[in-house]
Formats: C-alpha cells, sequence, structure tokens
C-alpha cells in the first residue's frame, strides 16, 4: 500500500503545476452601486450597450488577449439575463479561448459578498486576475504578471499587484471630486497607504499618513496621477482576507485600505505595476461611460473601436466622414450626419434631420426634421418629426412623438413613451420598470410624458451611493455644463464638455484676448502646454502626446482654440530651447516639426473648405509666441516654411493669414517682416499656374 500512495502523490505534482500556470480570472458582473438606475433596473449593468457593444464584452476581449483560461463571473442583479447573454455568446462556443467559464450566482449585496462567496466555493487554485465588468482597457498583462510571479517567490506575503495607468494632472481619466491617492515605494512597487479624497471642499483635501511610513521607508511617492481601472493580479490568499474580514465591503475603500492599515497584523504586502501607454479607463459612472464612449468613437482606445467588430455579426465600418455605419442605414437624401456618429444596422433617418455627436444603436427611426446631439439611442428607439434631443440617453423601445424637446440630461429607460410634444425638463429620469410579479412600480404620470404617454419620474433611494446622486442627470448640475466641446460629460469630472457645434466651430477660428484670459482656459493653457512640452521634451510620441491633450480639453472644457494655443506655445517653446543649446534656428524648427507633424495634424480640420480659420488660428498663434523672442521674425519664417513644405498649413492658409489684419497689428507685425518674402514666392507661383491654365485653355 505505501506504495501505491508513493505513486499517487508523484501523479499529482504535474496537475499542479499545470493549475498553477493556468491564468485564472474573476469578472465582477456587477459592482452593486446604483450609478446606471434607472436603467439597471431592468438590465444588468455589464450588459448595457457601450458604442453599440455591451459593455462586457470589452472586458471579456482583455481577458482572452490576457490568456485567461479559466473565467468565473460573479453575477449580481439579473443573474439570468448576464448567464443567457454569455451562452449565446462567442464566449460559449468550442473556439473560445476560455477553456472553463463559469457564472457563480448569489445572494450577494456588496462585492465583499461576492468574494468571500468565491472562497467558499474553492475554485481559485493560483493567481487569478480580478476584474470590473465595466473594464475598457488594452493593457498588456505579461509583464505585470511576470513581475508579480517574480515578487512572489520570493516573497509569499505578496498578494496582490494593481496595475494603475499614469496620467497626467489633468487627464479625464481620473476622478475630480473624490480621487484616489496612492502612497508608493517606488524602490519596491509596494503600496504604503490608500486614501480617497474629496475634493468638494477643502477639509477632504489631505493625506492623513502615519509618520511611522516616512521613518520606515527611505523613499515614497504620493501618487495622485494614476487611472485605476480595477485591474488586480491576487494570489488564493486574498480570498482568505476577504472571509476573515466580514467588514470589507469595496475593492478599495475596504479591502485595500484595510489590508494596509494591518500590515503589522497580518504582515501582507500590495504592489503597483504603473504603466504609461495603453488604453485605460472604468465606464464607472454616467459621466465615464459618456467619456469612454468618446474616447472609442474617436479611436483614442484604439483598437477597441466599432470598426473592430467585437461581436459577430457586427459590420461597421469607418466612412470618410468620420462617422461609423452597418449596413442597411437608409439616410434622407437632406439629412445630416456629423462626424463622431455610430449609426446601428437597419437604421433610418428621415429627410432634413440632423445627427451630431451621437451614437444609435439598431433599428433606430428618426422622423423629418429631428435634431439630435451628443445623445445616445440604444436601439429600437423611435422619434418622432420635428423632436430635438440633446445630451440625453434613451434605451431601447423608447418612443419620442412629434414635436418633443428633451432637454439635456435626461435618462428614458426602456420602453418609454412620450405623447407628440412632449418637453422633458432637465436631468429628469423616466422609467416604466414593473415589480416581480410584473406590476408597475408606479402609475404613468401623464403631467410628465403627456396623455397618451407611459412612464413616471424614477426618483432614486435615499440610501443610493454618491456616485450614483452624482451622476444623476449626467451631472448637469455645473454651470458651464451648456458649453461643451463634443461630449454629454468628461470622466469623473464635474467640468462637463456640452458647447453646441455651432459655438465650438465659431470659437475655434477666432483669436480672443477675453477667451484667452478666462479662468478655465488659463488653467487649460498652463496646463496642456506643460503636457506637450514634457512629452517633447522627453521625445514620447505624437500619439500619445495627442491622447493627454484630448482628455485635458475634455476635462477642462476647452475649446479647439485653445488646443492650438497650447500646441504652438509647446512648440515654440521647444524650438527656442534647442537653439538656445546650440542647435541652428533651421535645424531645430525643422527637428521638432518633422517629427510631430502629426501633433499640428489632428488639430487642422479645414483642409477641405476654402476658408482655412484654423490654419489661420494656428498661425497667428505662432506669430503671438513668436513676438518676445530675440529672434522671433527668423524662427516665423522658417516655421511658416516648415509646415508648408509638410503639407500641415496649405498655400491658401499662409495666404489667408498674411491677409488677415491681426497678423499686422500692434506686435505682431513687428515679426513678420522676414515672411514677406515666401509671401511673394507663393503670390507668383499661384499666379504663374493661373496663367499656364489660361494658356492651355486658348490653345483648346
Amino acid at each position: 500500500m505505501p506504495p501505491k500512495a508513493q505513486k499517487a502523490k508523484g501523479k499529482q505534482k504535474p496537475q499542479e503545476d499545470q493549475r498553477e500556470f493556468s491564468l485564472q480570472a474573476v469578472v465582477l458582473a456587477d459592482t452593486f452601486q446604483t450609478c446606471f438606475t434607472p436603467f439597471t433596473l431592468e438590465k444588468p449593468r455589464c450588459l448595457l450597450p457601450l458604442a453599440n457593444t455591451p459593455l462586457i464584452e470589452y472586458t471579456l476581449n482583455f481577458l482572452a488577449g490576457a490568456g485567461v483560461q479559466d473565467l468565473f463571473i460573479c453575477c449580481g442583479s439579473h443573474p439570468e439575463q448576464v448567464e443567457d447573454y454569455i451562452s449565446s455568446s462567442k464566449w460559449k462556443r468550442p473556439t473560445s479561448p476560455f477553456k472553463t467559464l463559469v457564472f457563480l450566482k448569489s445572494d450577494a449585496t456588496s462585492v465583499g459578498d461576492a468574494m468571500r462567496d468565491l472562497d467558499n466555493r474553492g475554485l481559485i487554485t493560483g493567481d487569478f486576475l480580478l476584474v470590473s465588468g465595466d473594464v475598457v482597457t488594452n493593457i498588456a498583462v505579461e509583464p505585470a504578471l511576470a513581475r508579480h510571479r517574480e515578487r512572489r517567490e520570493k516573497d509569499k506575503n505578496a498578494i496582490m499587484t494593481m496595475i494603475l495607468r499614469e496620467a497626467g494632472v489633468g487627464h479625464r481619466s481620473r476622478a475630480t471630486r473624490c480621487k484616489p491617492v496612492f502612497v508608493i515605494n517606488p524602490t519596491v512597487d509596494r503600496c504604503l497607504h490608500y486614501e480617497e479624497i474629496n475634493c468638494s471642499n477643502d477639509a477632504g483635501r489631505h493625506v492623513s499618513l502615519d509618520p511611522d511610513l516616512l521613518s520606515e521607508h527611505a523613499e515614497i511617492e504620493v501618487r495622485e496621477d494614476l487611472i485605476d481601472c480595477y485591474v488586480d493580479i491576487c494570489t488564493p490568499d486574498v480570498l482568505g482576507l476577504w472571509s476573515d474580514n466580514f467588514d470589507y465591503q469595496s475593492v478599495r475603500t475596504s479591502f485595500l485600505f484595510g489590508v494596509l492599515k494591518d500590515f503589522e497584523l497580518n504582515g501582507k504586502t500590495i504592489h503597483t505595476h504603473i504603466v504609461a501607454d495603453r488604453y485605460a479607463a472604468r465606464a464607472r459612472s454616467l459621466r465615464a461611460y459618456d467619456a469612454v464612449s468618446r474616447d472609442i468613437v474617436g479611436r483614442w482606445a484604439y483598437p477597441i473601436c466599432p470598426d473592430s467588430n467585437l461581436i459577430p455579426g457586427q459590420d461597421y465600418e469607418y466612412t470618410t466622414d468620420k462617422f461609423y455605419r452597418e449596413s442597411g442605414i437608409v439616410l434622407g437624401r437632406t439629412s445630416k450626419v456629423g462626424p463622431g456618429c455610430v449609426l446601428g444596422r437597419s437604421t433610418v433617418i428621415g429627410e432634413s434631420s440632423t445627427i451630431s455627436h451621437s451614437i444609435l444603436g439598431r433599428n433606430s427611426q428618426i422622423g423629418a426634421k429631428a435634431w439630435i446631439e451628443d445623445s445616445y439611442l440604444w436601439g429600437n428607439v423611435k422619434v418622432g418629426d420635428g423632436s430635438t434631443i440633446k445630451k440625453a440617453i434613451l434605451a431601447e423601445g423608447v418612443v419620442v412623438g412629434k414635436g418633443c424637446t428633451i432637454e439635456p440630461g435626461v435618462l428614458l429607460s426602456y420602453n418609454v413613451r412620450l405623447a407628440d410634444n412632449t418637453v422633458v425638463p432637465r436631468c429628469m429620469k423616466i422609467s416604466r420598470a414593473t415589480s416581480k410579479d410584473g406590476v408597475a412600480s408606479r402609475r404613468t404620470d401623464s403631467a410628465l410624458v403627456g396623455e397618451g404617454g407611459e412612464g413616471y419620474e424614477y426618483s432614486p433611494d435615499s440610501d443610493e451611493d454618491s456616485e450614483a446622486s452624482d451622476s444623476s442627470g449626467l451631472v448637469y448640475r455645473n454651470p458651464r455644463a451648456s458649453k461643451s466641446a463634443s461630449s454629454v460629460s468628461t470622466l469623473e469630472s464635474e467640468d462637463l464638455d456640452l458647447e453646441p457645434s455651432e459655438d465650438r466651430s465659431r470659437r475655434a477660428s477666432a483669436i480672443s484676448e477675453t477667451s484667452d484670459e478666462s479662468a478655465p482656459n488659463k488653467d487649460f493653457h498652463a496646463e496642456a502646454t506643460a503636457s506637450i512640452l514634457d512629452g517633447l521634451q522627453k521625445e514620447h510620441l505624437p500619439e500619445n502626446i495627442s491622447l493627454e491633450l484630448g482628455a485635458l480639453r475634455m476635462t477642462l472644457n476647452a475649446s479647439q482654440h485653445d488646443v492650438r494655443r497650447a500646441v504652438a506655445a509647446a512648440l515654440v517653446k521647444r524650438i527656442t530651447n534647442l537653439e538656445s543649446s546650440g542647435t541652428g534656428a533651421r535645424e531645430a524648427v525643422t527637428a521638432v516639426l518633422t517629427k510631430y507633424s502629426s501633433l499640428i495634424d489632428r488639430i487642422i480640420f479645414d483642409k477641405e473648405t476654402n476658408d482655412k480659420p484654423d490654419q489661420v488660428d494656428f498661425l497667428l498663434l505662432v506669430q503671438r509666441e513668436l513676438v518676445s523672442k530675440e529672434r522671433g521674425n527668423s524662427l516665423l519664417l522658417s516655421m511658416a516654411k516648415e509646415v508648408y513644405d509638410l503639407e500641415l498649413i496649405e498655400e491658401d492658409g499662409i495666404l489667408q493669414w498674411w491677409a488677415d489684419t491681426r497678423s499686422s497689428e500692434g506686435g505682431m507685425g513687428s515679426v513678420r517682416g522676414l515672411v514677406q518674402q515666401f509671401v511673394t514666392f507663393l503670390e507668383e507661383a499661384e499666379e504663374d499656374e493661373e496663367s499656364d491654365e489660361d494658356g492651355s485653355g486658348d490653345e483648346d
């Protein structure tokens, strides 16, 4: 008998080794928050559409790319809907990258309850990824996982590694009201303290540190510039700590804070892995939902974008007009669809209707002369003739009558119906949710939805979490909420970006001393210029600089003119710095503008028009930056020639700038003298071209 026991033991070890290297992942499909009510009364949060794709698809694609083989989905509300969706998706097919996919249903009312239930089931056999079901990221996990395992071999008490994304001070992916602060020992990447500071009052803007941390660690960093998308590499010991501490309810404010605080008692350490590239965010609130949607549509999260067609059956393509469309779209001859839109299959848009920076799900039917701006229609939505919808979310099955007005911040939940000529006031939430027995929770409010309409005002419970109330109505409490450049809101920001398109184009083409000196624009200019200049000096990729700049613009409600101003200031500063260090002026201009030409190209939008307001604006801003420079006139000539040679500024752009009276007024005229010869050359070349065309015409 003993030899048999020895033989069995010998066979067991390879299985344990195989399990150890089979990467497992736990998806928290429910965060047990109320940020997305009233929508989540009828549908689980992880299945809400983000750019017409269910949220959980982005998370599962990330995990598949990370090499996860065993997947456990912790369901919360509406578990049957989650199971039905996943069971009919590509993730349950024989070709799925997941060898094991298990649904975990429980009566959990918090993340802590779900984690303790997971521990009791004994399913986790080795290191695992813990992620939220609303994560949108393309971060590479392999380096973090390798570092975690290396650290684990040396110290069994290193139980968790948090993957964090570095961001600039004004990056819109960072929270502004309740900011997470990580205190880190950078020599070993160990997190020493975690705290969330409330920036809405002065008393909450301080971090409370144990004095012993300062004496025990030779070097510490206090970081509030990190995006926490809740991607953690954990050991099974993490589950044991959840089970041992029944007061732990949330991942960060309870578990992380508690483990770090009790280090002297448990000896467990938690570490960080900070990355400086790739995309990472969570659709954790309505504002975050909007910002992530804009990032995906704007291709900032590439290759995560609609035309990646994550779901079988999708066939989105990116048009030359810079919007996405599936097949079967019917557009009225006089209808207009602007850049930044997404149109799902079989959408119909009537004559003279305008769709601007909006996402329309499949089978949407838009009547004639309708106006939809900065809004989300989740599919099977009908909008009557002459209706106006601005900065709102309409769930599936919503019917909007003729001549209706839906004001900014409105949420219309599933199957709500509005009678003709109904006006829904700002920030209103309307629902038709029923109880479990199918009885309507409340009667229809005809005064709100009109005679024949269906729905009632949804009022959140008094015990709903602060994040939910903060997101109510897409957070249109800020007085600047009506002045955005494109989106319903910014990620975790109170300074929403809601400027109407006509205001946006007007501001983009004008230099205004008043706008430059306004407080918000001064903040943006200082932060954006510093961020761009830092990227230029460190030779970051222009795409990464553009990503940071775009996020900062959304956060601080800046116009495209403000963006061009910051780019111009940073480029001039970098060029003059190189010149002062011994580089020739021409060489410095060529080196900087050639390498970062795409940075300029991304902020010029008028190359297809006869008028060149953006190009004129950029040249005026460069000119103004050079007024105070010692060799401003020669640098202006070099920069004008270079942007022309690089085809960033067209001939018409330079000639229109030269003819603009602002380029010759006051001190501006003092630096443009040397450019005269270049302008004369362009004018003569244009005249020669015209004469050649006339000559050829005579021969014919």
